[in-house]
């Protein structure tokens, strides 16, 4: 079981640019990112600058949602989905050019607010003990029609025997940063999430999280690509994703590497 830290945490509930702000004509190149890169992109748009490149305007969303949307014709030049089978769609189906690589692996996470009397742990044990003792109202996942993480929260509760049992008590978020923020005002009991928005940062005051373990659902492997869209600066962030400088951003923030 882990403390969340207590530094902030960057969570937001729809596809947002975040150069909205600035004016058009100093509006960078578009990547669409999985919501669960919310406090990684940043910090990878930053390193990119650094090193000389053009800071990209970022838009976070569903990595399902994000592919509907590159389909119909959404200008995003870079595409880094949390799971391979958005990209690969795409792919056979021509809305891209390139199948990409796989440039992280994602970890579900079991977070418990402070309040709340679920135990935290990687087989769900305690989680199957509330559900017992009806101690859990509502738990919190990112919705499974359009949401990786929500995939991979049904498959965990599925492996467990606990599907079923929960499937009334279900507070279903748009995306899992959606999901997140259940658990930070307090709206849940619990919620299944991605451990890349928990890593170094304050969720919840005194919260509570445990890693799931990986047998529990099929692998999270993120997957990244260019659209046909793409131009040199988007071709060159999709390039520095591959560096070791990135590589070690993604491990800083819970991801694991291919």
């Amino acid at each position: 079981m882990m403390r969340i830290g207590r530094r902030s945490v960057l969570i937001g509930l729809g596809a947002v640019p975040v150069s909205a702000r600035r004016g058009a004509a100093d509006e960078g190149f578009i990547v669409a990112a999985a919501s669960s890169l919310q406090t990684v992109l940043p910090e990878l748009a930053a390193a990119f600058v650094a090193a000389g490149g053009t800071m990209p305007r970022m838009v976070f969303g569903s990595s399902g949602n994000l592919a509907r949307q590159i389909t119909a014709g959404a200008p995003f030049e870079l595409f880094l989905s949390a799971d391979e089978l958005n990209v690969l769609e795409l792919f056979a189906a021509g809305a891209i050019p390139d199948e990409g690589r796989v440039y992280a692996l994602g970890r579900l996470a079991l977070l418990a607010p402070a309040e709340s009397t679920v135990q935290v742990d990687g087989r769900l044990t305690g989680l199957l003990a509330a559900i017992a003792g009806n101690r859990l109202e509502r738990l919190a996942i990112a919705n499974p029609d359009h949401a990786p993480y929500g995939v991979a929260a049904r498959q965990a509760l599925q492996a467990v025997g606990a599907w079923e049992a929960v499937r009334d008590r279900l507070v279903l978020g748009e995306n899992v940063a959606q999901a997140a923020q259940f658990a930070l005002g307090g709206a849940v009991d619990a919620a299944l999430l991605a451990r890349s928005l928990l890593v170094g940062s304050e969720l919840a005051e005194a919260a509570a999280y445990a890693v799931v373990d990986a047998d529990l659902h099929a692998p999270l492997a993120h997957r990244i690509a260019p659209t046909a869209q793409a131009g040199n600066e988007a071709q060159a962030f999709y390039a520095f994703i591959g560096t070791a400088a990135a590589r070690g951003i993604f491990a800083r923030h819970g991801l694991d590497l291919p």
